[in-house]
């Protein structure tokens, strides 16, 4: 069953000059996670941040930290980003060899674990994980960069996923990452999606407050 919408505003987005001030003012903007997206130049062409960063940030917020990474390897790192402070995992189907041994271990440290396939990545790579994961990650951009634009194809992605989300009697949330702003957020909220991650959208003009509401309200 599709949850209340919830945003989590992408980091990458944000002053890194000023991480601190930015996670503060989104959790006074009601975000409901802070998504952060680690890359690693390997798996993904774009460097970002490591576990001291998120270490740092923690005591800024009690929000989520939806914390994303595109890395592979990424099974080394689990214990450094869990140590610092994430409350959700997400690793990608297509960086690791064995998804199901990494989200056990990711559910093993006391943390949520989430999956996420790149857009040219079949639901296949999760029709097995759907007993184990808490949250299912749409890419709607390929993983590297943000301000992309949102590729319509996972539109019929994110509905397909949807009805398996669904038919797993499960509460999984289905999350989508790239492209999402005021004009096509209603659409990706009606075909399944429960969680936004929005980047340039929320920090767009430095009101967080109202562009948060704008895209919960979209639905």
């Amino acid at each position: 069953m599709q949850q209340p919408t919830r945003i989590a505003p992408s980091i990458l987005s944000a002053d890194f000059a000023r991480l601190g001030e930015e996670v503060r003012a989104l959790d006074a903007a009601d975000a409901d996670y802070i998504h952060i997206d680690v890359m690693d130049g390997h798996f993904v062409p774009n460097l970002t941040i490591g576990p001291d960063v998120v270490k740092a940030l923690r005591p800024h917020t009690d929000k989520p930290f939806d914390v994303h990474l595109m890395i592979a390897p990424v099974d080394p790192y689990l214990d450094a980003f869990v140590a610092a402070g994430a409350d959700i995992i997400t690793v990608h189907a297509e960086a690791t060899p064995h998804t199901h041994r990494t989200i056990q271990y990711i559910k093993s440290l006391g943390k949520k674990a989430g999956v996420s396939l790149n857009p040219g990545t079949s639901l296949s790579a999760v029709d097995y994980l759907l007993d184990d994961v808490d949250l299912v990650l749409v890419m709607s951009v390929n993983p590297g960069f943000g301000g992309q634009s949102f590729i319509a194809s996972q539109i019929d992605k994110i509905k397909e996923l949807r009805k398996r989300i669904d038919a797993s009697g499960r509460t999984i949330d289905l999350e989508v990452d790239g492209g999402v702003n005021f004009d096509n957020a209603a659409e990706i909220i009606a075909a399944g999606a429960d969680v936004l991650v929005a980047g340039t959208a929320t920090f767009a003009n430095g009101e967080y407050a109202a562009n948060i509401q704008r895209l919960k309200n979209a639905g």
